[in-house]
């Protein structure tokens, strides 16, 4: 069988709407993103989805299902990218470093290929466990190109000199049982 993942970003940040590259720093929604999570949930709340899996940082876990039946499960997997020494930088820096950490992680952080191995991690215990459900991830725009590789073939080098509009979720199938041939290019 496989899983159906409807895939949120979180809603926009203090930081988003001061250029600043959030990283593994907690951050907070702005009254726009605050606003943007309620829609989330208008929109996702009979969509199907049996649980949410969060990012553990809290503007991935600031959601509008707090008043649904809904299993809400953070994990840290599920978190952006490390950007180390430059957490809290200004997005224009850290993206112009996108295209060399794909492999070289960030000074004192991550690369996006430790991303992909931990959203992969959290695929494998998905696949496991949910088969045949629906569920809704919330997290960050590293874990979406890994997603985006994994799942559909995607390279890091077009993902990470592209610029990401935003939409109101994409979908993705997950095959159980999950197995990962090799690693993305």
């Amino acid at each position: 069988m496989s899983i159906e993942i409807v895939y949120e970003t979180h809603a926009t940040t203090a930081d988003n709407e001061a250029g600043i590259a959030t990283g593994w720093l907690p951050g907070a929604l702005s009254a726009t993103g605050r606003l943007q999570a309620r829609e989330l949930g208008r929109r996702r709340r009979d969509d199907g989805i049996a649980a949410v899996f969060t990012s553990d940082l809290d503007r991935a876990v600031e959601i509008a299902f707090a008043d649904t039946q809904l299993p809400i499960h953070q994990d840290p997997r599920l978190r952006e990218c490390n950007y180390g020494q430059l957490n809290g930088w200004p997005v224009a820096f850290v993206e112009a470093q996108r295209a060399r950490r794909i492999d070289e992680p960030f000074p004192g952080g991550q690369s996006y290929r430790d991303v992909q191995a931990a959203t992969d991690d959290f695929l494998r215990d998905l696949a496991a466990d949910r088969d045949g459900t629906r569920v809704l991830v919330i997290a960050h725009s590293a874990n979406r190109w890994a997603l985006d590789c994994l799942l559909t073939g995607a390279h890091w080098q077009a993902l990470v000199e592209a610029s990401s509009p935003w939409q109101p979720g994409w979908e993705y199938r997950l095959p159980t049982p999950w197995r990962v041939a090799g690693p993305s290019r």
